[in-house]
């Protein structure tokens, strides 16, 4: 896995590049930054300083190092901004909406009636066949390879 890519717009806010960057937050591992087009005032990313394109690609110790970064920034939001909800959203390659290939993890504060709207479908419509079967597919995957 590369430590930096070239022309990723991430890597170059790790790499102090890119002067419009609102920083809010960086240590070795992760920084972090408002995005150019919030959805809510506040809205926050937080990267590893690797450049790593997904959570397919994210070894464990890069992992923990980003969710502690996560967790703080998430109670530290809450003081200084009081939302009334948090999303926290990371998504993974283009059917997800990715649009950077740099991992990255969205907390975005929330208010009632701001412009972000649902982010889930109000309901779905899977038969239960189709629900077991893609629950014994993930039991029995997680069964096999995440025995301790």
């Amino acid at each position: 896995m590369p430590t930096a890519e070239a022309d990723c717009p991430f890597c170059e806010i790790v790499r102090r590049e890119d002067a419009e960057a609102r920083e809010v937050y960086r240590d070795t591992n992760v920084v972090a930054f408002f995005p150019l087009e919030p959805a809510t005032l506040g809205h926050t990313l937080a990267i590893p300083t690797l450049h790593v394109p997904d959570v397919w690609s994210l070894d464990e110790a890069t992992g923990s190092a980003l969710a502690r970064v996560v967790l703080r920034l998430a109670g530290v939001m809450r003081r200084a901004l009081k939302p009334e909800g948090l999303n926290i959203i990371q998504s993974n390659g283009e059917a997800a909406t990715q649009t950077v290939p740099h991992l990255h993890v969205h907390l975005v504060p929330r208010w009632a009636g701001d412009t972000v709207g649902r982010i889930w479908p109000p309901e779905t419509n899977y038969a239960e066949y189709q629900k077991d079967a893609a629950w014994e597919r993930l039991r029995e995957a997680c069964r096999a390879e995440m025995a301790e």
